[in-house]
């Protein structure tokens, strides 16, 4: 089981899948037990959810305060997937609480449809964990950059004992424009970190304008006409980022857009040491093409 859920060239991810599936049998089970003592669960399933959500994604935003700053509308912008699961748990557990203080009817059935969507989830995420293996290495993939240089993917962390950040897009991919400004001041703040944007089947002069448009390296921008390097990883969807530790191992696969702050905490997954800059103001408008 990969990251997405491909079904055409439709992809899914699989974690927001997952979480909804967990708590649609979580309250199918409170609804039934509670019309069963004669209750009504009504949209207490809803506001579960909808508080847990709020919640995650605040303690989120609160830990990487400094990349919300400016703008600070961005932080309701919830593409870029940064949520923290502990705090959704934590405002479940404290709705279990608030029930029981009142001494509410539904108590029973909030604990049972809680649990039952939690298990769920745990379960899932465990059995996802197992499923896939662990300290897989980079396949073995060689391009060109734009600077007709010979790059082998595999080899790189070694040769150079550094980390490694290899974006998958294309410049008619939106998501993949929005994150470029987060990937490049990433680069400026992580100069221990190397970063690669392989572009999937476009034409070099395409790409080569796109890249003196938005200031991309061609030293660190390659060509995959053929799109061998996402078949290899296992996802055709774009934005892909790999995230590889200095032994050569994919550390981490994210499918999706990054912004400064999730892209923060993926490198500090990586160990590297987190960056206290700000976004920059032209994130939005500097990706356009």
């Amino acid at each position: 089981m990969g990251e997405v859920l491909q079904i055409g060239p439709l992809a899914l991810p699989w974690a927001p899948l997952q979480l909804l599936g967990a708590w649609w049998v979580g309250d199918a089970l409170a609804q039934r037990l509670a019309a069963r003592q004669q209750q009504v669960w009504g949209l207490h399933g809803w506001m579960l959810l909808l508080c847990s959500l709020i919640v995650a994604r605040a303690a989120f935003v609160l830990q990487y305060t400094e990349h919300y700053r400016t703008p600070v509308w961005s932080a309701l912008d919830i593409r870029d997937g940064g949520w923290s699961a502990g705090a959704g748990v934590a405002t479940a557990l404290l709705y279990l609480v608030f029930l029981w203080i009142r001494r509410s009817p539904l108590l029973r059935a909030a604990a049972v449809g809680i649990a039952s969507a939690l298990a769920l989830w745990l379960g899932v995420q465990a059995l996802r964990h197992a499923m896939l293996p662990s300290n897989i290495p980079l396949p073995a993939f060689a391009a060109v950059t734009l600077q007709g240089q010979t790059l082998n993917l595999e080899q790189l962390p070694a040769q150079h004992g550094q980390p490694l950040v290899i974006n998958l897009w294309a410049s008619w991919c939106p998501p993949c424009r929005r994150e470029m400004p987060a990937m490049l001041q990433a680069q400026q703040e992580h100069p221990g970190v190397r970063f690669l944007w392989v572009n999937q089947g476009e034409a070099p002069e395409t790409v080569l304008r796109f890249a003196a448009q938005h200031q991309l390296p061609p030293s660190q921008v390659l060509l995959d006409i053929r799109q061998d390097l996402g078949r290899l990883l296992g996802s055709r969807a774009l934005p892909t980022t790999v995230f590889v530790d200095t032994q050569g191992r994919q550390a981490a696969l994210r499918v999706g857009e990054l912004s400064t702050a999730t892209l923060a905490q993926q490198l500090q997954a990586l160990g590297v040491s987190a960056a206290a800059s700000a976004p920059p103001s032209s994130s939005t408008e500097s990706a356009s093409p």
